[in-house]
């Protein structure tokens, strides 16, 4: 029994450990997940999500909006470690520049949306703070409402279901393509 029990320590002494990983700086190589485009050329917050497949690697967002709804896809592949968003309300973080090494831990942010801030795809975005009052003085400035990352609501995230078509308006739109000048 005594060595069962020492067996037993020693297994979970050597049991790996997780550790979460730090947040990566945005470089001239960092791009898009979705876009494959070079992040710094985008205006608006940005995000990083490690796996544990790529560990030192993460997957790059254009926007914070994208991140979340990378996190919400049902086919995601890998294990999330760790999510960071830009902190829109540290020292020196703008909407041209929202900062390379300005991370927090998306779970600790704070996010205002419905505004009218356009994210780096031109699209709606979720801006997160660190600070509350922050993003509390911006909702007001920019309309939308202060939250949690886990109380975004999924109409949020999703984007409105395409207008439905039937096989007749698909054959007109293909041979209006067909025509010359269409």
């Amino acid at each position: 029994m005594k060595r069962a029990l020492i067996a037993l320590l020693l297994l979970t002494a050597c049991k790996e450990t997780e550790i979460t990983p730090l947040a990566v700086a945005l470089t001239a190589d960092s791009t898009g997940y979705f876009c494959q485009m070079n992040l710094l050329e985008h205006p608006g917050p940005k995000a990083q999500i490690h796996t544990k497949t790529f560990p030192g690697h993460p997957l790059f967002f254009s926007q914070v909006k994208d991140a979340v709804a990378y996190l919400h896809m049902p086919e995601q592949p890998d294990t999330v470690t760790a999510i960071y968003v830009n902190d829109m309300g540290a020292a020196g973080a703008t909407w041209a520049d929202p900062g390379a090494n300005n991370w927090i831990a998306a779970d600790k942010a704070v996010y205002v949306v419905g505004s009218t801030a356009k994210g780096g795809m031109d699209a709606p975005e979720f801006v997160p703070f660190s600070d509350p009052k922050l993003a509390e003085d911006f909702a007001k400035t920019n309309g939308g409402q202060v939250l949690a990352l886990t109380d975004i609501p999924e109409a949020a995230i999703t984007p409105p279901a395409p207008a439905q078509t039937d096989d007749a308006d698909i054959a007109a739109r293909l041979n209006a393509l067909t025509k010359p000048g269409g």
